[in-house]
């Protein structure tokens, strides 16, 4: 019985703790890729335009 509810704790622990923890690493890491990569090919496309240099 005890077993039970230790894996039922367990479950709960890892739903309410660990996966949103997981989203916000994963889900950070998928925007800062696409920032780089998306930066460098508008950079690249629209160089000599006066709107890059606004850009801090």
């Amino acid at each position: 019985m005890m077993a039970a509810v230790a894996g039922a704790v367990l479950i709960a622990i890892v739903l309410v703790v660990v996966l949103p923890a997981a989203f916000w690493f994963v889900w950070g890491a998928v925007a800062w890729a696409l920032g780089q990569l998306l930066t460098g090919e508008a950079e690249a496309t629209h160089e000599g335009s006066e709107l890059i240099a606004t850009n801090v």
